[in-house]
């Protein structure tokens, strides 16, 4: 008789990956070192994950403290964010998740998955993509609340949603963090006006 998984093993490795990748990136990511790291086998891993790309994308999906979580949270609860102004301090808590220490040391292995996607798209493509769909769904449902059209809404969250990744990759590469705060607050301004329906 076939082995059943043991979900608490299979989630303490998912975790146990997902620091290991924040530790050492995704370029040189290699079964065997892993495994070894892990106090584990590379055949274990494969027996719980099926592939390395599975491994990785679950790693990342599953962080219950990813901020996508909580805003799927706070936007479907009571406290959903009312109007222009409360989805724009809405944003601004958004934005400073993103710049907590903890995820702030995840996010060059987010950028590394990006681009491992851009260039090997059958392997890590839909991790990016996924992301990014997913918050543009969630700003776009908040958008309709406000009365957009289905297609302004949209737009405007695409908008919101690429320029804050934008902003938040392009900080990672300066150490100037107040001047990426203040260009944040400025997307904001210019934004926040187009959000009212009239």
């Amino acid at each position: 008789m076939a082995r059943t998984a043991d979900p608490d093993k299979r989630r303490d490795l998912i975790d146990r990956v997902r620091a290991y990748l924040i530790r050492n990136g995704l370029a040189d990511l290699s079964l065997r070192p892993l495994a070894r790291a892990l106090g584990t086998s590379d055949r274990m891993l494969l027996y719980y994950f099926g592939s390395k790309e599975t491994m990785v994308a679950e790693a990342l999906a599953l962080d219950e403290r990813r901020p996508l979580l909580q805003a799927r949270s706070r936007l479907e609860s009571s406290e959903a964010p009312r109007g222009p102004a409360g989805v724009r301090r809405f944003m601004e808590e958004v934005w400073q998740q993103f710049n907590a220490p903890e995820l702030r040391r995840a996010l060059p292995l987010y950028l590394e998955i990006m681009t491992a996607g851009l260039l090997h798209p059958d392997r890590y493509g839909p991790v990016m993509r996924d992301t990014l769909a997913e918050w543009t769904g969630l700003l776009t449902a908040a958008f309709l609340d406000l009365g957009m059209t289905g297609t302004r809404a949209r737009t405007e969250a695409t908008v919101l949603v690429d320029a804050t990744f934008g902003l938040l990759v392009a900080s990672l590469a300066d150490s100037y963090r107040d001047r990426y705060d203040a260009a944040y607050r400025a997307l904001l301004d210019r934004l926040e006006p187009g959000w009212h329906v009239t």
